[in-house]
């Protein structure tokens, strides 16, 4: 028999982003990370997935941070691995669109503080939204990575997929991520997708899946036999449940195989003693819910992403309406449905999840409606694969027509404006997109940062006079 050809798998590490955005609504602060990084850097990745998403807002939001800091201590810790981020096409990291110069901007300013590959996605798979991103990131010598996200339904068939992989490849695309963030993706039809799509495109394909449903370990092995190229994968403390296949696991897997990794396990076993005992507290804090751990099968009918999920968690908990998680989870397809049956990933999710519990804890089906659930239904977020259910779009939006031009066609520059607006805060020029993504968030920590610096002088200065009393 002849020995098969050496293929090895690649690896993208998701636990400094997606998979604690998964599992602890994105609060891993910066200082849990730096002491491992190095570490890390030694594993010989394909990349580290480490900013984006709700990075961003969860560390203006929350930790106050700034994340721009974040991604240059990061970079300073990632001597040899590449650095990924995930970017929502023509959302960029907030929940509008925004006007192609600050897209362009963002990218050059993500580029130049060490990103290397820009995941790019468009919640409704609507590639005119994709377009200005790909051009930025190519225009900076950046690998641009298009994910399409994964979804079922009627229209969502292997053909919709190879067509719009073939239309990503046009445009200017490094490679291709199969985005699947509800673990939708069964073994099996992977094979068949990731064959179809390897007959249809050149460009090196990328699987992202979450393990939600108990079965993205077992996707991975099939895509993987069927000429995947790489696969994203977390640190097992924080692997499992809503994030991603454990690392470990998955390099145990290949090893001795054509795909095997390479990677030590003996250096992976000292990342994972690093990250337990985060986890350990996130469990003891109430951080980490158990209900993120397990399988839900039903994900397949209700299709929710793993960061949704605890979001959802999150909103009933605030509302002392926790007991509506289930009727919450049965809701969730049904306005999916009303939308244009989107796939559910941000800010889609958000939109049909947020909907979705104003609908139940409302006691009537968009009796409240959010101005996010609005703009969908006036085509602001751009075009759903089917039409809007014109009974619900009449509740919410009266005779309002929906547009059907590129959304980021009508919106003129921003940029110029927006710097004006915060000139009096601004401290280096990653501030103008901090505030233009979340203006009120952003100037919150703006307050903070300098309440902080003062406070910092002040002590300063007091020690300076105790030293050299007058």
């Amino acid at each position: 028999m002849a020995e098969q050809v050496k293929r090895p798998v690649k690896i993208t590490e998701t636990i400094l982003r997606d998979a604690h955005q998964s599992l602890i609504a994105t609060r891993m602060t910066t200082e849990e990370m730096l002491p491992i990084l190095e570490t890390m850097d030694k594993v010989g990745y394909h990349a580290v997935e480490c900013w984006g998403g709700a990075t961003f807002d969860a560390s203006l939001r929350f930790l106050k941070e700034d994340p721009w800091e974040r991604l240059r201590k990061i970079r300073k810790g990632f001597k040899n691995t590449k650095l990924q981020m995930l970017f929502r096409g023509q959302n960029i990291l907030g929940y509008r669109h925004y006007a192609d110069d600050v897209v362009e901007y963002f990218v050059q300013k993500s580029i130049a503080n060490g990103i290397d590959i820009i995941r790019i996605f468009d919640a409704l798979n609507d590639i005119r939204n994709l377009e200005c991103t790909v051009k930025a990131t190519n225009k900076e010598k950046g690998h641009a990575q298009i994910a399409i996200a994964y979804t079922l339904g009627d229209s969502y068939t292997t053909e919709y997929y190879v067509n719009m992989a073939k239309k990503i490849e046009e445009l200017g695309a490094s490679s291709i991520c199969i985005k699947d963030m509800a673990g939708l993706l069964v073994p099996y039809e992977a094979t068949s997708l990731v064959g179809a799509l390897k007959a249809a495109v050149s460009i090196p394909i990328d699987l992202h899946t979450h393990y939600t449903s108990g079965v993205a370990g077992m996707t991975y092995l099939k895509a993987i036999e069927a000429g995947c190229d790489i696969i994203d994968t977390a640190m097992s403390p924080f692997a499992m449940g809503t994030s991603q296949p454990a690392t470990e696991v998955m390099v145990e897997t290949f090893k001795g195989t054509p795909y095997d990794t390479g990677y030590d396990q003996i250096l992976l076993a000292e990342i994972a003693d690093y990250f337990r005992p985060l986890r350990d507290k996130a469990l003891d804090s109430g951080l980490l819910n158990p209900k993120v751990m397990g399988v839900d099968i039903k994900t397949l009918l209700y299709q929710v992403p793993g960061g949704m999920l605890s979001n959802l968690v999150s909103q009933l908990k605030e509302s002392n309406q926790e007991d509506k998680y289930y009727e919450v989870l049965r809701e969730v397809p049904r306005v999916r449905k009303d939308f244009g049956e989107p796939p559910l990933v941000t800010p889609s999710s958000q939109i049909v999840g947020t909907q979705a519990v104003l609908n139940v804890i409302g006691g009537e089906r968009y009796k409240m409606v959010t101005k996010e659930t609005k703009a969908l239904l006036a085509g602001e977020y751009g075009q759903t694969v089917k039409p809007f259910d014109p009974e619900v779009q009449k509740k919410v939006n009266g005779d309002r027509q929906p547009i059907t031009c590129r959304p980021a066609d009508l919106i003129a520059p921003e940029l110029h404006k927006i710097e004006a607006e915060i000139l009096e805060w601004k401290q280096q020029d990653e501030d103008v997109l901090s505030y233009a993504l979340f203006p009120q968030v952003a100037l919150d920590f703006f307050k903070y940062r300098q309440a902080q610096q003062t406070r910092i002088d002040v002590t300063a200065a007091d020690k300076t006079n105790k030293a050299y009393p007058v």
